[in-house]
């Protein structure tokens, strides 16, 4: 379980393609605070990590590479890191699995003073996990929903936060990890099986 709360930066140092898998490693100041078996968030997603003798080492499977950006990442790219959330943690932001949902196309990054203004597409499968004023988390960053059309939805960025992770890396055409609201999801699934 994570917050959505980003600790750390790390930057990507090889993608190195093993069959349909591959295996990621990075450079990161949280190298001395992770044990192996250890689950870390990378951008958005819940990784467990493999290796440590040159930075930090993850085996990312098929469906990993398919349903995020990971793979899509080059060396010298910037991720947003968090680690799993303590039983006796503070949750600052909102409840965030690791599960990334699906990517999604980032359609314009336009400062706005000191914030950043972000569009990006609504994948067609998840257009009801949208609500103005909900939360949603990209690249692994609690976020909340600033505004909401049927083809995309926005956000805002305060300095803060443009600092403390890679959202200020964005550009339009990048993807970008989504994982929906968990209780949104759970609301769905009830409804889908409530008796008639």
């Amino acid at each position: 379980m994570f917050t959505g709360l980003v600790e750390a930066i790390g930057i990507i140092r090889s993608l190195e393609q093993r069959g349909d898998a591959a295996r990621l490693t990075l450079e990161t100041s949280l190298v001395a605070e992770l044990s192996l078996g250890e689950s870390l968030a990378v951008n958005g997603c819940c990784l467990t990590v493999t290796g440590k003798d040159d930075g930090l080492a993850f085996d990312l499977l098929v469906e990993t590479l398919n349903r995020t950006n990971l793979g899509t990442l080059q060396p010298g790219s910037r991720v947003n890191l968090e680690r799993a959330l303590r039983a006796d943690g503070r949750f600052g932001g909102h409840f965030v699995q690791g599960h990334v949902d699906t990517s999604a196309k980032v359609i314009s990054s336009e400062s706005k003073g000191a914030d950043l203004n972000l569009l990006i597409e609504i994948p067609a499968s998840g257009a009801g996990y949208f609500i103005e004023k909900g939360s949603i988390a990209v690249n692994g960053v609690s976020l909340t929903v600033s505004s909401l059309d049927e083809n995309h939805f926005g956000l805002w960025i305060i300095p803060h936060t443009l600092q403390e992770t890679n959202l200020g890396d964005l550009k339009a055409g990048d993807r970008v990890n989504l994982e929906y609201d968990m209780l949104a999801k759970y609301a769905e699934r009830q409804l889908e099986n409530r008796p008639r």
